[in-house]
């Protein structure tokens, strides 16, 4: 049986990436693998559907519809929006980058970022990924997370970023533990060398860890009088949810 239109819709969508969010039809046709004029047609359809937009150069980007439609029933939309006054209450205090993520597969997944100007690196944003092992935010949800879950990403590979990324069953089976026990991650260097994460869970009325704040920060002696900043404002989350009834997230 052939691939049905829909897959090869969503072959095109994922061909854009965040550095590369517009693509001519010929790129979109040599990423998906699609024929030339398979794309091109496939491309002019989703366009006429607002799906895809057109720039004034005929290249390609991901058309404002297709966030509309997207956002309008979001589980993640009320997280996002009741985390985003502890997310302020937090960048006040620290200056730098504070972030919500939630489990997207084997990933995390970010739904929000606050930055300021020089504030340090960091190399995540709004709508973008990371593996669960080199993050503060992946390494609680995945401390939080189902066991076969766990076992998945133990099994590996675990890429290393840093000389200091986890890259080791052993030591990141120990790493979650320590993530169960004293209720927060910190992870120094994990990705930049340069930059310190710190995350806390955020539990929903039941007490099901759904998604983690974190703040990142520089990687130096300052870094530890962050955590009970990031503590206090995932647990007011938390509270907000539980009276909300929140009851999670899909993963």
């Amino acid at each position: 049986m052939g691939e049905s239109v829909l897959s090869r819709a969503v072959r095109i969508f994922e061909a854009f990436t965040p550095d590369e969010p517009a693509l001519t039809v010929s790129e979109i046709s040599r990423r998906t693998g699609l024929h030339l004029a398979t794309a091109s047609r496939l491309v002019a359809e989703l366009v006429s559907h607002g799906f895809l937009a057109r720039d004034a150069d005929r290249r390609v980007r991901i058309g404002v519809r297709l966030w509309e439609l997207g956002t309008r029933a979001s589980p993640t939309l009320s997280l996002r929006d009741a985390a985003m006054p502890f997310m302020e209450g937090v960048h006040e205090v620290v200056g730098h980058h504070v972030q919500i993520g939630v489990l997207e597969g084997d990933e995390v997944l970010f739904l929000e970022r606050l930055t300021a100007p020089g504030a340090i690196i960091n190399y995540t944003r709004i709508a973008g990924r990371l593996p669960l092992h080199v993050s503060s935010s992946g390494l609680v949800l995945l401390a939080h997370g189902p066991a076969d879950l766990r076992e998945r990403v133990l099994a590996g590979p675990l890429r290393g970023f840093t000389p200091h990324t986890i890259t080791t069953a052993a030591a990141l089976r120990s790493t979650l533990a320590g993530v169960r026990k004293q209720g927060y991650a910190y992870c120094p260097g994990y990705f930049h060398e340069d930059a310190l994460g710190i995350a806390a869970p955020v539990r929903d009325g039941r007490g099901a860890v759904v998604a983690a704040l974190s703040v990142i920060v520089p990687n130096d002696s300052r870094a530890a009088s962050v955590v009970p900043v990031a503590q206090t404002a995932a647990r007011g989350l938390s509270r907000v949810l539980a009276a909300r009834g929140a009851r999670g997230l899909p993963g």
